[in-house]
């Protein structure tokens, strides 16, 4: 298997077949792909984690689809109908669809009409029309006219319907028809007329009509929602006599009584069309559902790696009018410390008293900023903020609290607050937010954290793989304090998994804090396997070696011992000496188990060692009196938080509880084809606002012309 599947992938992904192979092997061993692409460089030859990512998928796919091949060859052969030529070419096959099209004769079929004429005998005078040879058909239908048969129409009827099936079977016809779709095709969709009302929000696809090829994905997934959902029909086909033409030319050299070519027609109508438009359907789906998935899996990984604001005491306010305003309190470990509820909004409007406690809690608890969610009375409770005299410096930071409400509902919230109801939880979560985004987003399911299009319409199960790969490379990206962490932010960590996780929380809460890396290999089943794929992505400071805060893997131990040796200085002397590691010549170092690439990463992590990939929080602001979409007029000129982003283009939050939408043609002068080329989740951005329906809640937003105050 794996000799005809490595070329296969080593053509598909651009890397030789040795890489391809080595990296198989790593996989098969139980390497996980943050691992591989990080302490693995020199096996597969410097491969990153995308490439390994790719060669992952590509053999998921393969191996299924061998095994496919593997029934579909027993199949056959169990009906002694496996020649060596059909056994070859299901066996060099890697396209589904040509697999299937080969499998199709012989599957065992239902009771259809053309199964029915067989059983009646007519096959015989099916394949004689179809030689083309005789000229009185109608003479030769007579000789098959039986109890069952008794007409010559029915004969003939039954006769085509086997030429029928058979055009649906020929793979060169399914081959040039499917071709056929792919290029001319067109997709329209309708409105059911006794849904019209219901059906409002797909107005757009009411009566539409597009090129299949042409058709973006995001209005594939919307059709497709609104058929599913019974609102919309939808059809997709090409022209149909260019379709017939195509057939009868393959299929017709001289169709003395016209059977053959009605038997086409029927063929293409009742079978091939319907199967083929199946096909390109289920197959447009899945490419749609990938580029969704992409998209969704690179807002997702942006979130994540959102600027931390560090190890500092926050005021977290989950806003609300009628119910109040729930804060909380939290240590520079996110540990709640108070909570209490404050009503500065109507209905009971206690402004002053609710500015002097959030005043008074800032100075008894020591707070060096606050966090406010950006739901409902969010812009409000801003507003508020910032009119209060804090007596020392205070940031303010605006926290998008999309999945804040799931989390404080879930059982992760009531396992580590089990005292504490939905609205401290998800105040704590906010608060969190803004301290670490990704140790707390990990705990919400990824869907439900705000980003993306059409995540609900998408095959479930892709979309969870891929995003937990994002968090997992994500988490395994900035490392783990394994001293702090929580066990579902290490259940990410390369080799661990949620038992693991939590045997590792155990056993520090048993025995203390980790002293070194080694010392994991005491948590109970954390093996020697687990610890290679581990231990270089978890972090302990202040440990017994400098080593182990940082990306240095343990392995490397030695070698990062040996250079500082070589520099005539111990190893806590070598890390972070600018000079002393200025004067090392790395490439003397190089051998076939350490590389360039590693070398260079022993580098970076000697020079600072455990940097955190991300940026460091900044603050941002409204702009003042805009609250309600009604306080938005066209030409103003506001500044945003990019919330979203989709491939056509990028929803901002302005501050008027209804995010707008920069469409990619209105993103800047130049061409754009990818949005997130341009802006990023989370960036601070100044917006024009080019057009309002207050009624439809919709707000048209451009970036064009309008200058940009922050990079």
């Amino acid at each position: 298997m794996l000799a005809t599947i490595i070329p296969f992938i080593s053509n598909e992904t651009g890397v030789s077949n040795q890489q391809v192979k080595k990296t198989l092997t790593l996989l098969s061993e139980g390497a996980t792909i943050p691992f591989i692409s990080r302490y693995r460089k020199e096996v597969t030859g410097n491969l990153d984690e995308v490439q390994v990512g790719e060669i992952n998928a590509l053999f998921a796919k393969l191996d299924k689809l061998e095994k496919r091949k593997e029934s579909i060859l027993e199949t056959i052969a169990e009906q002694g109908k496996l020649t060596d030529d059909l056994k070859t070419a299901i066996q060099q096959t890697f396209d589904p669809n040509t697999l299937e099209d080969l499998y199709l004769p012989y599957k065992i079929k239902r009771k259809t009409k053309a199964e029915i004429a067989r059983q009646h005998g007519l096959e015989p005078l099916a394949k004689i029309i179809m030689a083309q040879k005789e000229t009185n058909i109608d003479s030769r239908a007579k000789q098959f006219i039986t109890k069952e048969v008794k007409t010559i129409d029915e004969v003939l009827q039954g006769a085509r319907e086997i030429m029928a099936e058979w055009v649906n079977e020929n793979q060169l016809a399914r081959k040039i028809i499917r071709s056929l779709f792919q290029n001319q095709a067109t997709i329209k969709s309708k409105v059911v007329k006794s849904k019209t009302e219901e059906a409002e929000r797909y107005q757009d696809y009411f009566d539409y009509e597009e090129p299949l090829n042409s058709c973006k994905s995001h209005r594939l997934l919307a059709i497709r929602r609104g058929e599913k959902e019974g609102f919309l029909k939808v059809k997709i086909r090409p022209p149909e006599s260019i379709a017939l033409q195509k057939l009868n030319k393959l299929f017709i050299k001289s169709d003395y009584s016209g059977h053959i070519k009605k038997a086409i027609s029927s063929g293409y109508k009742r079978h091939l069309a319907p199967a083929i438009e199946n096909e390109v359907s289920a197959s447009l789906k899945q490419t749609a559902d990938e580029e969704a998935i992409k998209v969704f899996s690179e807002n997702l990984r942006q979130l994540l790696l959102s600027p931390p604001l560090g190890d500092k005491r926050v005021l977290a306010i989950d806003p609300g009018y009628r119910s109040g305003c729930k804060i909380v309190c939290l240590d520079e470990h996110g540990g709640l410390l108070h909570n209490v509820n404050i009503f500065p909004h109507p209905p009971q409007s206690q402004t002053a008293m609710a500015m002097s406690k959030i005043s008074n809690l800032v100075q008894q608890y020591k707070i060096d900023a606050i966090a406010i969610g950006n739901g409902t009375a969010g812009r409000e409770t801003e507003s508020l903020v910032s009119r209060i005299r804090f007596k020392s410096e205070i940031q303010v930071f605006v926290v998008n609290e999309a999945g804040a409400s799931v989390y404080s509902a879930s059982s992760v919230a009531r396992e580590e607050f089990p005292e504490y109801d939905v609205t401290v939880r998800g105040a704590i979560s906010i608060g969190r937010r803004l301290v670490d985004p990704l140790a707390e987003l990990v705990k919400v399911e990824p869907k439900s954290i705000g980003v993306g299009q059409y995540q609900h319409d998408v095959d479930q199960k892709l979309l969870k793989d891929s995003l937990d790969a994002v968090v997992m490379s994500c988490v395994n990206k900035v490392g783990v304090d394994v001293n702090t962490a929580s066990k579902h932010l290490l259940t990410y960590v390369s080799g661990l998994g949620p038992q693991l996780a939590q045997n590792i929380v155990d056993y520090r809460s048993k025995n203390g804090f980790y002293s070194d890396r080694q010392s994991l290999l005491k948590v109970p089943r954390l093996g020697e396997k687990a610890f290679e794929q581990c231990a270089g992505f978890l972090r302990i400071k202040n440990g017994i070696s400098p080593l182990d805060n940082s990306a240095v893997h343990p392995e490397k131990y030695p070698l990062a011992e040996k250079i500082a040796k070589t520099a005539g200085i111990s190893i806590n002397q070598l890390i972070g000496n600018d000079a002393a590691i200025a004067k090392i010549n790395f490439e003397d170092f190089e051998d076939k188990n350490n590389g360039k690439a590693t070398l260079i990463d022993i580098k970076k992590e000697l020079l600072k060692p455990g940097l955190d990939p991300r940026k460091r929080a900044r603050t941002f602001e409204f702009a003042k009196n805009i609250f309600k979409i009604n306080d938005l007029k066209v030409g103003m000129t506001l500044p945003g938080i990019v919330t979203n982003i989709t491939n056509f283009g990028a929803f901002v939050d302005v501050g008027v509880k209804q995010d707008g939408l920069i469409h990619l043609s209105n993103l800047a002068d130049e061409y754009i084809g990818n949005p997130a080329d341009f802006v990023k989740l989370n960036q601070h951005v100044k917006v024009k606002v080019i057009s309002l329906e207050i009624n439809r809640k919709r707000i048209g937003l451009s970036m064009k012309d309008v200058k940009q105050l922050i990079p």
